[in-house]
């Protein structure tokens, strides 16, 4: 054994050139991977100290004990809690002290007169306690506000709306409020809570602007006295609080702060990333093989030599994976280094973006090290193993024969397999997405699906290259025709090369036909849903924004430009114990404007103590017109409710209606989340809008948009999706042209004598060169034509299982100019791949390379 480690090192030196892409490849899928650990650490950390330091001086939160969630949001509503409870609560044994904490959604207007923040991430208001160890914001400018229209700002919103002390600006509640800034905070040593705004007001303003009455409160803020732990200040609060209210440590408080944004944004960012370094890592594992496979076969002959001196199967076996470990180890370990450097370089880079990285060292964990370097260890030993056993099973007759080249093609066998696993694939996935909806089948179709591609490639890549090579002929005559024959040697090793390129194309087609399929969707949506001429809402998705003043629509009603007016509210009540989201407007002008499909009973007639449902709610509840409901709201209150409607369509219109004044008892902050209007008969679009703009102007300036136009800008998250997985995509695209390029390099010192024959019978370098990257072009051609297919086909189910999966009806879209460049950039990156090895070709000694055996 000690023999075959001294053999295997002193190969890797003498052809140090051999493994630099199989290094290069390991490199960069374990810096990826480590990169994102060591950053998920470094932010859940960071999120915990800035939570910790903000809500230190918290000992207790009094709040509702209840909460209702919607399906699809983690953070439920409570109802708010009595303002006057403070005075209950001061009077407890061992409190210090205790302030109300009103929250509610407020966004300001910037310099430029563009909204602040609401991408995402919430706009909030609240008012400012003055209590400096309850206030989670510390005063860091100016002062407190003092009287009405006062505010303080955190200052990341302030820089970002490019806002100072003594600027004067609107704040939407979502009612236009005029304020002034007085003062700038940081929360818990920070600018702000990563991309959350905040606007600290008074408390009478907070309680005018953000609550439905005043005298509530989200909840109150309690501070022990000294030697009152946390938990024995609950215990003594729980007791005196009235039925439905609870107390809870602060502790536990911080906790449920900081899992929000793990749930909300850090697992889901981490997990987006980790997937995508499972693809990089995936696209390695092809170039990997292919380069040890070809390694192995030009060593045939040393292989069958030292067998022949005496060498077992094992040793040469055990040499080749001692090789890949050598290779492993060290591109794994910097590896490490490189995805510590990641982390370092987007902690410095995500401020500058405008997402505040949590100031702090970074944090590596053991597991942030090992799983890496385990990971990049095993795809290397894994990908070498086959190559190493076929080393191992080298006849020592062997050396009697020239260098062995591999020749290795497709076989009956490999096409009766792939065969049979794309016809399962097919079966699998038909079965998921159009016979019985299921995201699990249809994931393992597609699963089926690249494992079929993987094993019919060496099929099908004589047939492939012979058509794709067929214009090479006719462009470039015999240099043309020497780069097909020269791609059609090894069907296995052609396969192989672009197998990993046709994993990155494959990925990138299939997010490109979802995303456009996506944007098709919500096109089709509001040309079903949506009958308005224009529609008003506020520039945000997600949790952000502030939404629109419910008087917006009576005064836009007014105009005499408009036909129908129709505001859609939000209001969240258990329907017979589920939490569920009630659109909240009139009926009559919501059936106006809105294609709500076959309705069978009365909107008209929905009254105080009437609801409208969607069909397929009905038939989940099991209600019909006339049926009761039962609907608990976040006050507490339980009213019953009678099935007056049911309809249709639900994408813009809500699964659920009830009236303002069935609402109103029971609301909150009021808002409206979409303003809908319809022009009288012989107003221009042009005209209506403009009119419109004008009364919008003095409700916080929200956009007013054409349906065209409201259409692409709720699609507008889309583009921004695509853009970062086309950025992290190409970390898998580069492994791929670095598998290219490797196989073309082992090639060329494969064919070297050939080449140099080329040479001496008249072959020019310009000719050579040109041979070598066409060559390049073709795998890489093959490879993106695989992927182009193969991404289709798994964006169509994933479009087909998402629509089963889901209330809404998905729109399938191929969006052909975006797949031509997907096309052209995989061609170029074959001729980008081909550069080098063309030009180390061209460099051969003519001489030498004919006397090379």
């Amino acid at each position: 054994m000690n023999a075959s480690v001294r053999l295997s090192v002193s190969s890797l030196r003498a052809h140090k050139r051999r493994f630099a892409g199989t290094f290069l490849a390991v490199f960069l899928g374990v810096a990826f991977l480590a990169g994102t650990l060591v950053m998920g650490d470094t932010l859940r950390a960071g999120f915990d100290t800035m939570f910790g330091n903000a809500t230190r001086g918290t000992d207790a939160v009094v709040r509702s004990a209840d909460a209702i969630t919607t399906p699809g949001e983690s953070e439920g509503v409570r109802e708010p809690v009595d303002a006057d409870l403070v005075k209950t609560v001061q009077q407890v044994p061992g409190v210090a002290a205790a302030a109300p904490d009103i929250q509610g959604a407020g966004q300001l207007i910037g310099a430029n007169g563009e909204p602040v923040g609401g991408q995402g991430p919430p706009t909030l208001a609240g008012n400012w306690i003055d209590d400096p160890k309850l206030n989670p914001y510390q005063l860091a400018e100016g002062r407190a506000p003092e009287k009405s229209g006062e505010v303080v700002v955190n200052r990341g919103t302030a820089d970002r709306g490019d806002l100072k002390l003594g600027d004067t600006t609107i704040l939407r509640t979502p009612e236009p409020v005029e304020v002034r800034i007085v003062g700038l905070a940081t929360f818990g040593g920070e600018d702000g809570m990563a991309q959350v705004t905040f606007t600290g007001m008074t408390r009478a303003d907070a309680e005018k602007y953000l609550t439905a009455r005043p005298g509530q409160a989200s909840s109150i803020q309690v501070r022990a006295g000294p030697g009152v732990s946390q938990q024995e200040l609950v215990d003594r609060l729980n007791p005196v609080l009235p039925k439905g209210v609870e107390a809870i440590t602060g502790q536990e408080s911080t906790e449920e702060n900081t899992d929000m944004i793990s749930s909300q944004f850090l697992a889901i960012f981490t997990t987006f990333l980790l997937v995508f370094s499972g693809v990089a890592l995936l696209v390695a594992t092809f170039s990997i093989h292919n380069t040890f496979a070809i390694v192995v076969a030009q060593r045939t002959r040393e292989n069958a030599l030292l067998r022949a001196l005496g060498a077992s199967r094992r040793q040469v076996t055990a040499s080749t994976l001692t090789e890949a470990s050598v290779v492993a180890v060290a591109a794994s370990a910097a590896g490490l280094a490189g995805g510590i450097g990641i982390a370092a370089g987007l902690q410095a880079l995500f401020p500058a973006i405008g997402f505040p990285f949590p100031e702090g060292d970074l944090v590596v964990s053991v597991l942030s090290m090992v799983l890496p370097l385990a990971v990049g260890v095993l795809v290397c030993l894994g990908s070498a193993l086959l190559p190493a056993i076929r080393a191992g099973r080298t006849a020592p007759l062997a050396a009697l024969r020239e260098t062995a080249v591999d020749q290795s093609g497709a076989s009956r066998v490999r096409a009766a397999i792939g065969g049979g696993l794309a016809a399962l694939a097919v079966a699998v996935t038909l079965t998921g997405v159009l016979m019985s909806p299921s995201l699990w089948l249809a994931g393992t179709g597609a699963v089926l699906a690249l494992a079929a591609f993987v094993v019919l490639g060496p099929v099908a890549s004589t047939a492939a290259v012979r058509v794709l090579g067929v214009p090479l002929d006719r462009l470039r005559g015999v240099t043309g025709s020497l780069a097909r024959r020269n791609a059609l040697r090894s069907p296995r090793r052609t396969a192989a090369t672009a197998s990993a390129l046709m994993i990155g194309v494959a990925v990138v087609s299939l997010f490109t036909v979802f995303g456009a399929s996506l944007k098709a969707t919500m096109d089709q949506t509001v040309s079903r849903s949506f009958a308005g001429d224009v529609a008003v809402s506020t520039p945000g998705f997600g949790a952000g924004g502030s939404g629109l003043s419910p008087r917006l629509a009576g005064a836009v009603q007014d105009l005499p430009e408009v036909d129908t007016a129709v505001g859609l509210g939000r209001g969240v009540a258990e329907v017979d114990g589920k939490g569920r989201a009630l659109t909240v407007t009139d009926p009559l002008a919501l059936e106006r404007t809105f294609d709500l499909g076959r309705i069978r009973g009365s909107l008209g007639g929905l009254g105080t103590d009437g609801i409208a449902i969607t069909e397929k709610e009905a038939e989940k509840q099991g209600l019909t017109t006339g049926d009761k409901a039962q609907l608990t709201f976040t006050d507490g209150e339980k009213d019953t409710f009678t099935v007056r409607a049911v309809y249709g369509q639900s994408e813009l219109a809500g699964e659920y209606v009830i009236t303002r004044a069935a609402w109103a008892p029971h609301r909150t902050q009021d808002s409206d989340t979409l303003l809908a209007v319809s022009f009288k008969e012989g107003v221009s679009t042009d005209a209506g809008k403009a009119a419109v703009q004008k009364v919008a102007a003095r409700y916080g300036n929200p956009d007013v948009q054409t349906r065209d136009e409201y259409a692409q800008s709720s699609a507008g998250g889309i583009d921004m999706m695509l853009t970062l997985v086309y950025a992290l995509l190409a970390l898998a695209v580069l492994i791929a042209l670095l598998g290219i390029a490797n196989t073309l390099t082992l090639a060329i010192h494969e064919r070297t004598r050939e080449l140099g024959l080329l040479r001496a019978v008249g072959q020019t370098r310009s000719q050579l060169r040109a041979m070598v990257r066409w060559e390049s072009v073709l795998v890489a051609a093959f490879g993106t034509v695989g992927g182009l297919a193969l991404g289709a086909f798994l964006g169509w189910v994933l479009v087909k299982a998402s629509d089963g999966a889901s209330d809404s009806a998905f729109a399938f879209a191929m969006p052909p100019l975006q797949l031509a460049v997907v096309a052209l950039v995989g061609l170029a990156a074959g001729a980008l791949a081909g550069l080098r090895p063309a030009r180390r070709a061209a460099l051969l000694d003519v001489l030498r390379a004919i006397a090379t055996e």
